[in-house]
């Protein structure tokens, strides 16, 4: 007898892409809604099947691919996507073994018995396979894990993982003392290493990334456990290490490990665990061999760690730290280091110079290939001096050991000159006086209108109602970081973008829930905010973001333009919103004078110019801001100076 496979109310929730609130409304209101089976009265648990076919019936559950069917079970069924996936990978990888017993890769994890709970996805699981290959089975359900990361850690995102291997130059094999879910290990098997080999303190995700190595035929495995506290590599040296380690973790050992050989600098301090997987990284590489590891921006600073610094650059161990943009690091919100470490042979004298990149102003497209440039002309350079400036420094390391040993890269780079700056200066100039001379074009030309009675209005709310629009939101964030989503994915439109005129920027950390895609002519408004603050979106590509209402208007009855005007008044900031500082807005309460369509579209288009003067004002405060920055520096540092200098005037030669 095949056992019934329960769902609780989040479980179902995530099935139908909704929030947990909307099937709360479903079990008061659908009588037929099917009845808990277990569970408890806080916390009742429903039978899948019956789940999935109400829903199917109420048209809340489209016609899904084989592959998102499946993912919809592993995601609802369990605390654990990643044991879901890992149990469903094991057994496309037993079934990869009874079709290419020859092709058997080494070091393969077991393979456990199927989850029961589970025992429903083999016919849609195997069909998977036979269209698919288990390899491209486990692709597409790995995709789908990977964009709906809730209670991963975080993951480094693929295009940082390329640039990390990059700088490691992976070309033998290859260790993650903290592999995570292995993207690490994914990126290194891309740029052709020999043998991939991890170790992770969450069993799941050890069995995740080692189901990945075995189903791509790549050498290697990943052993579960506590890098730092129980090394499972210890004898086994290798040519690069690549590892993001958990940040500011208070309890990683050092009590027990206080003189661990791997200290090849010296005892790490209690307050630098950083440095501990630093030192740990160098002490598994072979002589020669390269180790990069992502780090928090403080470890190239903090007085704790001084000495630790001092003995990498003294032993000739720490060769570069690259700065890099906010955002890069996915999850993390401050521009975080790449620390390049090089195992030097004890006997070697060590180099004269480090490299230090600030990265942190640049492009994220172009990255990769800036650093990876400076990164290669310093390691063809030698000893000798390499600068771009403002960008990358060679920076000599009886500079770099003064009293903080501060290895910050921003301040450790040249200024830049007084030439590059007047340049800079005049193109701030020029672009500020072009747009100011625009600005008495773009301003909206009013009248004052004749008198009479008030017009009559409609809330958001009864506009909804009457179908006139469409309010969706706002969507809450629907449980912890999920950290890692794809860094190629859809752009997410956030409550900052929408409060400072920009494009998307966001991208989704697994807590969206809901992916609901903007459309030209949607109006959105941030739902905590200073002032209320409308906007009409103008390109498609973007998500909503979390906080944000959307009203997506009914293009027959409300113009987008006119809208987005009418909710911007002081009115309705004060009908909308609870004054406190800070606004909390319900933009149901706002009010939308009734207009025809035809004086809808004239309003509209004047509140659209008023809209692009807005912009213009913006920009122009912000050129300004830079125009005195520039000229502030430039003065201070002698590389600009008044026009009209006295001091200049008395250097001209006098005319007779």
């Amino acid at each position: 007898m095949q056992e019934t496979v329960t769902v609780t109310a989040a479980d179902i929730a995530r099935l139908a892409g909704v929030g947990r609130a909307a099937v709360s409304n479903w079990r008061k209101r659908h009588a037929d809604f099917p009845a808990p089976v277990g569970g408890s009265a806080a916390s009742p648990e429903f039978d899948l099947t019956q789940v999935e076919q109400w829903l199917r019936g109420q048209g809340k559950l489209g016609e899904l691919s084989t592959a998102d069917r499946i993912w919809r079970h592993l995601a609802a069924t369990g605390n654990s996507p990643a044991a879901g996936l890992a149990a469903v990978g094991a057994h496309l990888l037993g079934r990869r073994r009874g079709e290419r017993p020859h092709r058997r890769p080494v070091d393969t994890p077991p393979l456990p018995d199927l989850d029961p709970h589970l025992a429903p996805l083999l016919p849609d699981l195997d069909a998977l396979a036979a269209d698919r290959g288990p390899q491209g089975a486990f692709d597409e359900l790995w995709q789908r894990f990977a964009a709906h990361s809730a209670g991963r850690p975080a993951a480094t995102p693929d295009d940082l993982a390329d640039l990390m291997v990059g700088l490691a130059d992976v070309g033998g094999t290859v260790l993650d003392p903290a592999a995570g879910t292995g993207a690490l290990l994914r990126a290194a098997v891309r740029a052709g290493c020999t043998a991939a080999y991890g170790q992770e303190l969450v069993p799941d995700f050890a069995t995740l990334a080692g189901l990945w190595l075995a189903l791509h035929d790549a050498p290697g495995q990943v052993r579960p456990g506590d890098s730092l506290r129980a090394d499972a590599f210890a004898d086994d040296p290798v040519d690069a290490v690549v590892c993001h380690p958990p940040f500011g973790v208070s309890n990683w050992g050092d009590e027990e490990l206080g003189h661990d050989p791997r200290w090849i600098v010296g005892s790490t301090p209690r307050g630098e665990p950083e440095l501990a997987w630093a030192q740990h990284a160098l002490a598994h590489l072979r002589v020669g061999g390269h180790a990069v590891l992502l780090m928090p921006p403080t470890v190239a600073g903090r007085r704790s760690g001084r000495r630790i610094r001092a003995e990498l650059l003294r032993r000739g161990h720490l060769r570069a730290v690259v700065a890099l943009p906010v955002g890069v690091g996915a999850a993390h919100g401050v521009p975080l280091h790449l620390w390049v470490l090089r195992r030097a042979a004890a006997d070697a004298p060590p180099p004269a110079r480090a490299l230090l990149v600030d990265a942190a102003g640049s492009d994220p497209a172009a990255l990769s290939a800036r650093v990876l440039a400076a990164w290669r002309a310093f390691t063809a350079a030698g000893d000798a001096e390499m600068e771009q400036a403002g960008f990358a420094r060679a920076v000599p390391v009886i500079e770099l050991l003064d009293e903080d040993v501060d290895l910050t890269p921003a301040r450790r780079q040249p200024a830049v000159g007084g030439e590059a700056t007047g340049e800079r200066l005049v193109r701030a100039r020029e672009r500020l006086a072009a747009l100011v001379g625009e600005l008495p074009a773009l301003m909206t030309q009013v009248v004052t209108a004749p008198g009479g009675p008030p017009q009559p209005t409609l809330t958001v709310g009864e506009l909804a109602r009457t179908g006139a629009l469409h309010l969706i939101g706002p969507i809450k964030a629907t449980g912890p970081d999920g950290h890692g989503a794809p860094a190629d994915g859809p752009p997410v439109l956030t409550v900052e973008d929408v409060l400072n005129g920009d494009d998307a920027s966001g991208r989704d950390d697994g807590r969206l829930g809901q992916e609901i895609p903007l459309a030209v002519g949607d109006v959105v408004v941030p739902m905590i905010a200073r002032q209320l603050t409308p906007r009409v979106v103008t390109a498609e590509g973007a998500l909503l973001g979390r906080n944000l209402y959307l009203l997506r208007p009914n293009p027959a009855a409300l113009d987008p333009w006119f809208l987005a005007g009418q909710l911007r008044t002081s009115a309705n900031e004060r009908q909308a919103s609870s004054l406190s500082g800070t606004l909390r807005v319900d933009i149901r309460r706002a009010q939308v004078r009734r207009l025809p369509p035809d004086e809808q579209r004239a309003l509209g288009e004047a509140f659209r110019r008023l809209a692009a003067f807005e912009s213009a004002i913006r920009q122009a405060a912000a050129l300004g801001a830079e125009l005195v920055q520039l000229t502030a520096d430039g003065l201070a540092s002698g590389g600009l100076r008044p026009d009209g200098d006295p001091q200049e005037q008395r250097r001209a030669p006098r005319r007779r």
